[in-house]
């Protein structure tokens, strides 16, 4: 069971992501005044009065283009129609009724779930009489909002809440593992992530930058419950400042802090590029574990133990690294297998016991640096936290831990343990209570 899903859906560049944005109080969709934003359709959860249901952002939706992009956001649109328990045609108050709205309201009047019309920028109460015209959609009545200014949209979310059918509601279980799917533009993510639900969940197209809006989606992989993210492309900021995809860069890096495994897509054509690493970087600091997939590989190969030498090298927390074809299939349950287990390790919790004598052989295998003829005792190690795992470590006086020292610790603990991929905070504590960060 999932909770009711009600889809926004309307002409290009009528508000509906500024609109979904409003009611969902979250600035999940991407806005931009450059018409043709949304692409996918994006689904944000909402409460109001008690009733939580799922708004899903879509695409706008011009009939008569005839472009290829446009007829896949045309498609997406309808499978969120198809889902939907309430239907909010959401069109532009400013321009009036246009051909491509009394197009859009004919179909929707054939649909089998209720709808409600949204007029949007109605942005003073003395304009709200022109949300009249729009009785002409045949619709019912049309309810006035201002998606910028918030004017009606209790209005709205009322109309929305009193139409949806009583009916079982439910949410991710809390042990459901949020998988990001992050990497450059044109790497293959959205592919992989149709490739993984079976179905083509999110539009694909050779055109780099198709993606915008962080996708989520709900999925079952082996009996888990797993929410895939699919993500736009990933650039250097200066690259895209003051543009869409800047926008869209934000949701990326901020699916990948909400994210308990980043899976970095790269293209085996070109193995594991400079910006890559980089991403892999911007993962780790997300907090999440991260898993390196070559996408590809069916058609391109690289040298895979170069591509291993070099994220060892480049990239702390040490990630796995897999080959996988979005098009065939080769390696992707394999994958998924690989960024479940890592989402498992990084929740559990090393015993305190262990982690002592784990302790104790590594200061018999190298012994701690010496500062000024005294020798840096380690004394008393424990993990507090997970999800991911920090650690403390007593030390007789941290400021005898020197940086080599310290990765040393950390990159032993990652092997005896199974941490690879998995980034880990170690904090020193001296004996007067100080603590220092690794």
């Amino acid at each position: 069971m999932t909770l009711p899903k009600v889809a926004v859906v309307g002409y290009p560049n009528v508000g509906k992501s500024t609109l979904v944005n409003r009611l969902s109080g979250k600035r999940r969709a991407v806005v931009h005044e450059t018409a043709g934003v949304t692409r996918d359709r994006m689904e944000v959860e909402a409460d109001w009065n008690g009733r939580r249901f799922l708004l899903v952002d879509t695409g706008g939706v011009d009939l008569t283009d005839a472009d290829e992009l446009a007829a896949s956001v045309r498609a997406q649109a309808r499978r969120a129609v198809d889902e939907a328990a309430v239907l909010v045609l959401c069109v532009d108050g400013h321009a009036g009724v246009r051909p491509g709205d009394a197009e859009l309201a004919q179909e929707l009047r054939r649909a089998s779930v209720p709808v409600v019309v949204g007029v949007n920028k109605i942005d003073s109460a003395n304009r709200i009489p022109d949300a009249a015209e729009f009785y002409r959609l045949g619709l019912g009545d049309p309810v006035a909002v201002s998606a910028t200014q918030g004017l009606g949209t209790g209005d709205l979310l009322d109309r929305i809440v009193d139409t949806l059918a009583e009916s079982p509601s439910d949410e991710p279980r809390d042990d459901a593992v949020r998988i990001a799917v992050i990497g450059r533009p044109n790497v293959g993510k959205s592919s992989l992530v149709n490739r993984i639900l079976g179905s083509d969940r999110v539009i694909v197209s050779p055109v780099a930058g198709t993606t915008r809006d962080a996708i989520d989606t709900a999925a079952a992989f082996e009996g888990r419950e797993v929410v895939l993210v699919d993500t736009a492309g990933l650039r250097r900021r200066a690259k895209v400042a003051g543009s869409v995809d800047y926008y869209a860069q934000l949701r990326s890096e901020r699916a990948a802090e909400r994210a308990d495994v980043a899976v970095v897509v790269c293209d085996a054509f070109e193995g594991l590029a400079s910006e890559d690493l980089r991403i892999g970087e911007l993962a780790m600091r997300s907090g999440c574990a991260t898993v390196i997939a070559l996408n590809k590989w069916d058609i391109a190969e690289t040298d895979l133990d170069d591509a291993r030498a070099r994220a060892t090298a480049k990239l702390r927390l040490r990630p796995e690294l897999t080959t996988v074809s979005a098009l065939t299939g080769r390696g992707v349950e394999r994958l998924m297998r690989k960024a479940v287990d890592l989402a498992d390790r990084a929740r559990e919790r090393i015993p305190t016991s262990e982690l002592n004598r784990f302790l104790s052989d590594l200061q018999a295998t190298r012994e701690p640096p010496s500062v000024r003829g005294k020798r840096l005792k380690l004394l008393y190690m424990t993990q507090y936290e997970t999800g991911p795992p920090r650690f403390v470590v007593q030390a007789s006086d941290r400021s005898r831990l020197t940086r080599d020292y310290g990765f040393f610790l950390e990159n032993r603990l990652r092997a005896r343990y199974g941490l690879e991929g998995i980034p880990l905070v170690i904090d020193y504590r001296g004996r007067d209570g100080q603590r220092r960060p690794r």
